[in-house]
């Protein structure tokens, strides 16, 4: 999933960096939280997960991948709301 997620992104250097699973989680949860955004500028997590999937869904993954980044995404969206 960490290979699905770095060709999401090939622009972003800190991907790239990414090695493990939890890495993986930490930095969907920065992207979720629009962390690297200006606060005044900040799209909450309903919209920054709904921009996330609408790339997933339009990107050129194979449907298996996105469909683990889909659920992925999903699952740290609802465990960090609670």
């Amino acid at each position: 999933m960490i290979r699905s997620y770095q060709k999401l992104w090939p622009q972003r250097s800190a991907v790239k960096t990414i090695m493990t699973h939890d890495e993986l989680e930490e930095h969907i949860l920065i992207e979720l939280n629009d962390e690297l955004t200006h606060p005044r500028v900040r799209k909450n997590k309903k919209q920054k997960l709904e921009l996330a999937l609408l790339r997933i869904t339009e990107s050129e993954l194979l449907e298996s991948e996105k469909k683990e980044l889909v659920e992925l995404y999903k699952k740290i969206a609802l465990k960090k709301d609670k």
